[in-house]
Formats: structure tokens, C-alpha cells, sequence
């Protein structure tokens, strides 16, 4: 970046140009940890003792719903025990075309397919997922139904039209901090992920994944200024766009707004901050949503059980509204 403003400089251009700088989403250290989970008291080659292994959802699944697990990265191997998926995927149940549950790991959050739709295996599926101690949030197909302890998928914008397999579930696994003062810096996750305890991951509902960072300066925008409005990578896209006078064509909804309050005159929009809470499951358990909304545009901040997420609150602050 000082490279890059040295030559705008040289070029006598620095004065005037936009520098925009984003990242694509916050950052977790990874954990392995779990005192629920069936796969601690097993022993696997690549995994420390009492650590959770890659593709504990899957075994732990396998394992609550009865049935065999075979991997789909791995000629459809059937997994026996003391063994895992090889990039911690899984079809459950059934043979290879047609499993009753299909699991994708994906880091910070793993998403469990249901080809048959059927809802008594959703039922099941999220019992299982209740009684681990590394799971915060769950988020259902509505299609499927309301279950207790859970949100639904459109609540948090994953219902949408996408030609590619529709989720029927997706969880958020636990986050929580190393006690370094500063929370969102210093984030932990249980993440079902190729990498080890220790390295780094995102992809869950804490804030301290969803909390990217973002700067502009340049001639179009206001010196020193905060913006204490939310504001995502999908507002700095349409930012660009109207700064270029481009011409846009909208696929979808979740198309963002133009962060005008950052420009010379800008005026702070509008901002209601909402806590949307599912019924309790019979643990106790229930999955809480943070979000704000500028607009027709809605921000998700954090979402899962409280105690296990960082930076999620069960309650408004004074002046805003909750649902």
C-alpha cells in the first residue's frame, strides 16, 4: 500500500484518487475442543488425543442417527471405526445416490443436506446437533418446519434461488476468547477444517468473523470520519459503482446500499438493530440473531447459543427495536 501511494504521489495523482481497502471477513484461531462429542474417546492416526477429529459432524451424525457413513472424496469408502472422511465430508445413510444426510464441512460452519426432505430425519438430525457442546446456531429450511432451539434459513438470507443443492440445515460452531481484553481480536472456533488446532479460520456467527475491516480515503470521501452505521463488502461494490457512474443490473436482493453518509455532505442514515430469538429447545438452548438494518438492507452482526458466540447479545440496546 505504500508502495502504491509513493507512485500515485510521483505521479502527482495521489490527491486525487480513491483508495479503497477491504477484507473479505474477520478472523478465528482454531479449536478442536469438545467434552460431548462420540469421537474425543477415539483414537485417529492425524488427531491428538481427546481432540475433535476432521469430520466430526459426520461421525458424530453417523454415529446418533444409527447409520454408516461413507466419504465422497475418497471413492465412497465406507468409514470404519477409528477413521474419518478424508476432507470431512459425508453421506449418511443409504448408499452413494441416495444418502439420507449429506454433511459438507466448511470450516467455522458445516451445512447438512436432506435429499428426501424428510422431516422426521431433520428432527433427528437436530436433536444430534443439540446435545454437541460445539454447536451455536442452528438454521432450518423452512420447508422442513419450525423446531424448537432453531432459526430458519431465511432469517439469515440463506433461502435464496440458487441452482446449486438447497441446505436443509446450517450451524455455526462455538466461539469464544482467550481473555486478551478485546474479544473480536482475539477469537477462538471449533472449526471442522483440514487444518489443526491452532491455525487460523473463519466462517462462523461470531463477531469476530463477521467484523471485517474496511478504509477509504481519497477526494470523494470525508477526512477522518467513522462510520458508526453497519456497512458490508456489498455496500463498497455499489460505493464504486455509483463513484464511477456505472450502470448496474441487480441480480437478487442482497444487492447492498451506497455508504453516502461517508461522502462530503452525507448525512448518517437510519439505523434499527434487532434480537431475534427461536422458541427454546428442551435443553434450554435457543438460537439468537443480532442484526441492523439500514433500509431494505439488513446486517447480520452475530448468531448462535448465548455463551457460545462472541460478540452476541440478547438484548437491544435503548432505542432500537427487537422482533
Amino acid at each position: 500500500m505504500a508502495r502504491i501511494r509513493s507512485a500515485l504521489l510521483e505521479l502527482g495523482l495521489l490527491e486525487a484518487t480513491d483508495i479503497i481497502v477491504t477484507s473479505d471477513h474477520g478472523f478465528s484461531t482454531i479449536s478442536k475442543e469438545s467434552l460431548t462429542s462420540s469421537t474425543i474417546k477415539t483414537k485417529f492416526a492425524d488427531t491428538l488425543p481427546g481432540h475433535l477429529p476432521l469430520g466430526f459432524v459426520a461421525l458424530d451424525l453417523a454415529r446418533g442417527l444409527n447409520l454408516p457413513l461413507i466419504d465422497p472424496d475418497d471413492g465412497y469408502r465406507a468409514i470404519g471405526e477409528s477413521e474419518h472422511t478424508k476432507n470431512g465430508n459425508g453421506l449418511i445413510g443409504g448408499d452413494r445416490n441416495k444418502p439420507k444426510v449429506v454433511v459438507a464441512a466448511n470450516g467455522g460452519s458445516d451445512l447438512i443436506y436432506i435429499p428426501d426432505g424428510d422431516k422426521a430425519t431433520a428432527k433427528r438430525v437436530i436433536d444430534v446437533l443439540l446435545a454437541q457442546d460445539y454447536v451455536s446456531g442452528i438454521f432450518v429450511d423452512s420447508k422442513l418446519g419450525k423446531f424448537p432451539g432453531t432459526l430458519s434459513l431465511d432469517d439469515i438470507a440463506l433461502d435464496g434461488s440458487a441452482i446449486t443443492p438447497h441446505p436443509a440445515i446450517a450451524i455455526s460452531f462455538r466461539s469464544f476468547d482467550t481473555v486478551c481484553g478485546e474479544p473480536v481480536r482475539c477469537t477462538v472456533e471449533i472449526a471442522d477444517t483440514v487444518l489443526q488446532h491452532g491455525q487460523g479460520m473463519h466462517g462462523s456467527f461470531s463477531r469476530g468473523d463477521t467484523w471485517n475491516f474496511m478504509a477509504i480515503q481519497g477526494p470523494d470521501f470525508k477526512t477522518q470520519f467513522v462510520d458508526p452505521a453497519p456497512a458490508s463488502n456489498a455496500d463498497i461494490g455499489r460505493t464504486i459503482a455509483q463513484l464511477m457512474r456505472l450502470e448496474t443490473s441487480d441480480q437478487g436482493k442482497l444487492v447492498g446500499r451506497v455508504l453516502s453518509e461517508t461522502m462530503p455532505g452525507g448525512k448518517i442514515p437510519e439505523v434499527s438493530s434487532h434480537v431475534v430469538t427461536s422458541e427454546p429447545a428442551t435443553n434450554g438452548l435457543a438460537t439468537v440473531l443480532n442484526m441492523q438494518q439500514v433500509g431494505d438492507t439488513r446486517y447480520f452482526d452475530a448468531a448462535g447459543f448465548p455463551g457460545r458466540t462472541v460478540g452476541l447479545s440478547t438484548t437491544v440496546l435503548v432505542g432500537t427495536t427487537t422482533q
